[in-house]
């Protein structure tokens, strides 16, 4: 059981807290309760490799808790000797994760007083897992949101403290509802360290898995419905994006929309870029072809001709 507000001696109901978190989406929420509460340790991701010289990267939780002069702590693994005492020495009020990328063991689980505080990018507790955002686009969901859960063993199991929904809209990306939901994040994980709310169980029926996703599920399949094609264009934008083949090259696809039009699925309809699928068509607005720069597909076509009657994607 959590235990009340905790009163520091840096003011009332100011908590020790350490957060754990790694993407730009975490990063609203690191912001927010540095402000509210004594952040005295950041766990994230390791610095990688990346770019043309592949020189190492700090994520963008790393280079936040830098600015703001947090401790900042990147283990590989948490299993390793000597981290699990570490983070109890912290004498945690509570942690807060979002989107860290390691499971926390029950060591760290329950070393804090209230525990460790999940802020996740779904409605709990449909689409559970790594990529939920993309999930729901995907799916045709209307509505998302953020749940605060009290961390437990399992994968997006815990008890909820607090959930906020937010429409869908019809041309919305993972780009755009990312955005919203990250400040989400960052006012409810607040409310949920003010207000202690009780901890409700998540039902047992409505669950659904949101696997971890790879470059290759951008693949477009012309034979799906345009619609369908269409939500996976904006669900993938901007990770790990949409792409087709035109004579062997892959083209990424990054802005498109469903319109009315048949034939071969994969043929090129007309001189719009518009591109049959099993069911309607999809007319691709914003395109990159390999080592180029995006744009739109008026300019794509000028320097890459593409008659009507090619067919992509074979």
């Amino acid at each position: 059981m959590t235990q009340p507000l905790a009163v520091t001696a840096a003011g009332k109901g100011r908590l020790r807290l350490a957060f754990m978190g790694s993407p730009d989406f975490a990063v609203p929420a690191l912001r927010a309760l540095s402000a509210a509460h004594d952040v005295v340790a950041v766990y994230c991701q390791p610095p990688r490799p990346a770019g043309r010289g592949k020189h190492l990267h700090k994520c963008p939780v790393h280079e936040a808790a830098e600015a703001l002069g947090i401790d900042t702590r990147t283990p590989v693994r948490l299993r390793a000797p000597g981290e699990a005492e570490a983070f109890a020495a912290l004498d945690l009020d509570a942690a807060v994760v979002a989107a860290y990328g390691l499971i926390l063991p029950r060591t760290f689980l329950e070393a804090p007083r209230r525990g460790c505080l999940n802020i996740h990018a779904s409605l709990l507790p449909r689409w559970r897992g790594a990529a939920p955002i993309q999930a729901a686009i995907l799916a045709g969901d209307e509505r998302t949101g953020i749940t605060v859960m009290q961390m437990d063993a399992g994968l997006d199991t815990g008890a909820t403290l607090l959930r906020e929904a937010v429409p869908i809209g019809p041309r919305d990306t993972a780009a755009t509802i990312h955005d919203v939901l990250a400040q989400l994040g960052a006012s409810l994980v607040l409310r949920a360290l003010a207000e202690n709310p009780p901890p409700v169980a998540q039902p047992e029926q409505g669950v659904t898995y949101a696997a971890r996703l790879t470059r290759e599920d951008g693949r477009l399949d012309w034979t799906a419905d345009a619609a369908a094609l269409d939500r996976r264009v904006r669900a993938f934008t901007p990770w790990p994006g949409t792409f087709t083949t035109l004579a062997a090259t892959a083209v990424k696809i990054l802005a498109a929309e469903p319109v009315q039009g048949s034939g071969r699925p994969g043929t090129v309809l007309d001189d719009a870029l518009t591109v049959a699928c099993g069911t309607g068509a999809l007319r691709l607005t914003r395109v990159q072809a390999p080592g180029g720069a995006a744009m739109d597909a008026s300019a794509f076509l000028r320097g890459h001709p593409i008659p009507p009657g090619t067919v992509l994607g074979a």
